[in-house]
Formats: structure tokens, sequence, C-alpha cells
């Protein structure tokens, strides 16, 4: 076997690995992430060929990535990084090696593509069926029951469920969903409505509030480019606005944090721990506006006292003080601005506009669901105005990387 074929099998190996690995083993996944990257890299010495790093979102991924690195550097003066910290942003390039394999090697072949639809389809059942199942008996597969606040956990200890199959919903259900209603008879199209109600349903019963509301802006940018899809997606959302009205009954844990804690928090934003949050992050940004703190920015300084500032800006107003502390400030924009002040979240914003560009190219003219379904997916995730993981925090953006790979495959080579 000739090499090159053989270390694209073993990377293919790799790819359709992740994403079963993010489920429990978060280290064997990362793992796989940089085992494809290497090899990745290897290919491309061996036939150098090195125009991928030249091409469309790349050199706006290798700025920010850089940008990272220097504000990480243990300097003197404006700097504030630590030498583990600027490891830590040095190696982070895996990822977007990751994504660059997926789309110039790994996945240009139609045949790996769909294998790796049927892995992430086969993972979103697993996870909708714990949620189902813990729903119906009260404990899920394992024996946990619901979590303190009555959010269901599906197959797992604790509420992951509903960040992590947000991920990957869509580009799981649009393509079965669409084969399905794109029938004539009825009944097909009835089990094309039933299976996207089913899934819409496990979101709203788990009842984290962010997926929620990520799930149904994913399913109007669904809709947008889908026109077969948009009753279908009307009647969902009446479907679970009814769910919801009907969850003091059949699931007042539910009701509780769909409803009645959502706002509460609306009501009183400036004093929530998210309002909290991106006040103390806009704070760190104030006082380091070109260089920010370099990669854990906001986890280090922010038991700091010099940012202890709230929203009134009077002396007693601290703004949650010490409690307020987090690993992140639980936003994307925000993280990238506390890392790498203002220049750093230009450069962010700028690779993700490269990166849904690159993920539409041709989706208006010629919609395909399971292009709309990747496009949707990287969408929602990078939606600016939302509560977050970390930007590489495993294991929910661990299945963006995938998506992002996938879409960029299936965009740079579903044509031809």
């Amino acid at each position: 076997m000739p090499l090159s074929l053989l270390l694209q099998r073993a990377a293919l190996v790799a790819v359709l690995l992740v994403t079963p690995s993010l489920l429990n083993a978060r280290a064997l996944a990362d793992i796989f992430f940089s085992v494809t990257a290497i090899l990745f890299l290897i290919q491309s010495g061996r036939t150098r060929q090195w125009a991928w790093l030249r091409q469309g979102w790349v050199p706006f991924a290798g700025a920010w990535w850089v940008w990272e690195m220097i504000c990480s550097l243990p300097l003197s003066g404006p700097f504030h990084g630590t030498w583990p910290n600027f490891v830590q942003a040095l190696v982070m390039v895996r990822y977007g090696v990751f994504a660059a394999a997926l789309e110039n090697w790994v996945l240009r072949d139609p045949r790996p593509r769909v294998w790796l639809r049927w892995v992430v389809q086969a993972v979103t059942a697993y996870i909708c069926a714990g949620v189902l199942y813990q729903y119906v008996m009260g404990k899920n597969f394992y024996g946990y029951g619901r979590w303190a606040d009555g959010e269901l956990t599906g197959p797992f200890y604790k509420p992951r469920a509903a960040p992590e199959l947000v991920r990957i919903l869509f580009p799981a259900l649009l393509p079965p969903v669409m084969t399905l209603i794109s029938r004539k008879s009825f009944w097909y199209r009835a089990a094309g409505v039933l299976l996207a109600a089913l899934g819409i349903a496990c979101m709203v019963l788990i009842s984290q509030r962010m997926p929620v509301l990520l799930t149904i802006l994913g399913l109007a940018v669904s809709a947008l480019f889908l026109p077969k899809l948009r009753p279908v997606a009307i009647g969902l959302v009446i479907v679970g606005g009814l769910v919801i009205a009907a969850s003091p009954v059949i699931s007042p844990q539910t009701y509780y944090r769909l409803v009645e804690k959502f706002s509460m928090q609306m009501d009183h934003f400036r004093s929530s721990p998210y309002g909290l949050l991106l006040r103390r992050a806009d704070e760190m940004t104030e006082q380091a506006p070109i260089f920010g703190r370099g990669f854990n920015g906001f986890r280090d300084g922010c038991p700091d006292m010099r940012y202890w500032v709230g929203w009134t800006h009077q002396p007693g107003d601290i703004g949650g003080g010490l409690p307020t502390c987090k690993q992140h400030p639980h936003n994307f924009y925000l993280q990238a601005s506390t890392d790498g002040g203002y220049p750093g979240l230009i450069l962010f914003s700028l690779m993700v506009i490269a990166w849904l560009r690159a993920m539409a190219r041709g989706l208006w003219r010629k919609p395909d669901a399971v292009r709309v379904g990747l496009f949707a997916a990287a969408f929602i995730h990078l939606w600016p105005i939302a509560s977050t993981s970390a930007f590489l925090s495993l294991p929910v953006s661990g299945y963006f990387f995938v998506v992002l790979g996938w879409g960029l495959a299936e965009a740079r080579w579903r044509e031809s």
C-alpha cells in the first residue's frame, strides 16, 4: 500500500473515532485531533503541498493564532502572559490544522463524508435516546437522575446533553428529514415531520435555556435555505411552544428552567452571573486593550481586585467580587478580547466570518440538506449573543471542529 494512502486511511480512522470519543473520553478525542493534524502535516511535507496555508480562512486563523501567542508571552510592560499559557496558545493550532486536514485531504472523497455522517447520526441518536429514556424512567441508562435544577442529563452524569446535542443535531437530522418530506407519499412526509419533532422535543425536554434558543435559531437558518422545510419549521416552533405551555403539568422542571428562571435572569441581567461575567471581561479588556492578558487571561486575572468594577462604577460596586470568577467569561468574543485585546477580538471575528463564508459558498444557489445542516450548526455555535464554554474546551468545541472541517470539505468537494 502506498505510504500516502496509508497515512490518509490512518487519519480517516482517527476522524471517525473523534465524535464517539467526545462522549466519554475527551483525552482520547484530543489525541485523535492531534494525530489527524500531525498526519496531515507529514503528508503536506512529503508532497510539498502547502498551498492550503494561503487559501480561504487559513490566513485569518493563522493571524489570530500568532497574535494569541504574542499576547501570551511572559514579558514585562503591557504583557501578562506566562510560559504555561504560551505553550497552551502554541499547541491550540492543532484544531485549526485538523479542520484544514478534513477540508483538503481526509474528506475529499464522498464516501468518507458519508461515513462521518453515519457516525454523527449514531452519536445524535444515542444522546436523544438517553434523554427520552431518562424522561420516561426517571433515571438514565447508568442510573443517574435529573440534575439539581431538574435538567435532563441524557446518557451523562451531569447536564452535558443539550450543549453537545445542539452542535450536531442539524447535520444529523436535516438529511433524513428533507429526504422524507420531499417524497409524495403522505406517510413519508408524516414520518419526516415526526422525526424533526422528536429532535426538537429532546432539546426542549432537556430544559437548558441557551441550547433551546440556539435550536430555534438553527431551525430558522435551515428554513431560510430550504423552502420545503419552512412549513415544518413553523409547525415545530408552534409545537415547541405548546410543549413549554404544557410543561407545568408534563414537566414542571422544564417550565421552571425555560420560563421562570430565564425570565428572572433577563429581568435582572446585570446582577445575574452572566451579567457580572460580562462586566468583568469588559473591564479586563478596557485595562489591557492592545495585548489583553494572553491565553487563559480571564481565569488568571479574574481574582485581581483592580478588575472588580461593577456596572455603576461606584466605589462600593465590586461587580460580585471573587464569587464572580470562573475559568472563562462564558462567551467566545469576550474570551477573545480578554486574551488578545481589541486586536484579538477583531482577528477572531474575521476568522469566524471567513469560516462561515467558506461554508456558505454556493449554498443559496444550490441548497443541500447536509451542507445546510452543517452551516446551521457552525452558525449557532459561533453566534455572538450566547453563553458558551471556553472556545477550545472539549467536548463541545470538539464537535464544532468536526462540523467545521466536514462543512468546509462539503463546500469544496461536493460539486466535483
